[in-house]
């Protein structure tokens, strides 16, 4: 049995988790995958029910899980809270030892949902490796009258390990890493220049290039089929895979995996949690079913990840698409049609199987 741990969170994040896991669920039975799940309170709601974002019982559940499932969290309604529910992301990656982020963007067939020109957006194929445990969001905050600071800090230890998570997935792609910094400016950022230089010597069939952020933030608008794999610390990572969400056309396409050193894995789409129109079942799903694709690659469940990416592509092709692409489909409506197509997909493997097997019968 394969244990998952589901935090639906916040906002819509309730909503386009139940659609990720019942596409599971589908999967799981019809290819006897074994996956289990568990609900558990994280973010806001978990500050409601709790009096924090990050319950003991949540983080032993997910501590003890193959993989977690995440929605989304925060709200205007924690604004004034002692400890916001975003804390509480920040918290269990640290504890998870969770220090690669791995958001992929690719632009699908034709573009035609990007609001870039088709001839510059078509064919982009990116993913951006951000380090998620150090810099600036870990860093010492102080507020005072008049004055503020953030410290924002990196160790050689951390660069490498995550640099090495973006050598190994180019090997995979096309080949290349650029690894993004404001070197010219930032102690940090020089630290991590000669620091991913070092460790591309030991990747000679890896190209590497170094890109200041702002100038890495006008190419992948202007040029973005010039990136494979994006490397960068935690506050551009965050920034710059938000930017690049547009070129596909909406931030909820996108799905991300969270990575560490053989740990529990957290999956979750990288759209916040929309307030605005929770409930409405107008949410984009698609990202969450794509960061569920992304978690059965991770657990390695035979050609799970790659049936449901397929689904998923199927129904967007299709014309399925909710109001943030232009689409009338309901968040439920989006999910079912996924479902369908998995069932279809279902069906003909079992009918192939049953062909294989009768042949074998005919042929003695």
């Amino acid at each position: 049995m394969i244990n998952i741990a589901v935090l639906p969170g916040d906002g819509i994040g309730p909503e386009v988790t139940r659609e990720a896991v019942e596409c599971l669920r589908l999967l799981s039975a019809r290819r006897n995958l074994g996956l289990h799940f568990t609900e558990h309170d994280f973010g806001g709601v978990a500050i409601d029910h709790h009096g924090t974002p990050l319950p003991e019982a949540t983080l032993h559940a997910c501590l003890a899980a193959d993989a977690v499932l995440l929605g989304a969290v925060g709200g205007d309604q924690w604004n004034d809270c002692p400890v916001r529910p975003e804390a509480g992301l920040l918290e269990i990656r640290q504890q998870l030892g969770l220090y690669a982020n791995l958001r992929p963007v690719k632009v699908m067939q034709g573009g035609q949902w990007s609001p870039l020109r088709s001839d510059v957006a078509a064919g982009s194929d990116i993913l951006v490796v951000r380090e998620l445990t150090g810099g600036i969001y870990y860093g010492e905050h102080r507020l005072a009258p008049g004055e503020a600071s953030d410290l924002c800090t990196y160790t050689r230890e951390q660069v490498e390990r995550v640099a090495h998570v973006a050598f190994k997935a180019a090997r995979a792609r096309s080949g290349k890493v650029t690894q993004v910094d404001k070197a010219n400016v930032l102690a940090t950022s020089k630290l991590w220049r000669s620091t991913v230089t070092d460790v591309a010597r030991n990747y000679p069939d890896v190209a590497l290039d170094h890109l200041y952020v702002d100038a890495c933030a006008m190419a992948v608008v202007t040029e973005p089929r010039r990136f494979d794999v994006v490397l960068t610390e935690n506050l551009f990572g965050d920034i710059l895979s938000d930017l690049l969400s547009v070129i596909g056309g909406s931030i909820g396409l996108l799905g991300s995996a969270s990575l560490g050193n053989g740990g529990p894995g957290l999956f979750e789409p990288i759209h916040g949690s929309a307030p605005q129109i929770a409930g409405l079942n107008i949410a984009n799903p698609a990202g969450a079913i794509a960061s569920a694709a992304m978690m059965l690659d991770e657990l390695g469940l035979g050609d799970g990840g790659a049936v449901l990416h397929e689904a998923l592509e199927a129904t967007l092709m299709a014309g399925c698409r909710t109001p943030d692409l232009g689409g009338d489909a309901s968040t439920s409506g989006f999910g079912e049609e996924v479902r369908d197509r998995l069932r279809v997909r279902s069906r003909r493997d079992h009918g192939l199987r049953n062909l294989f097997m009768t042949d074998r019968g005919c042929c003695g």
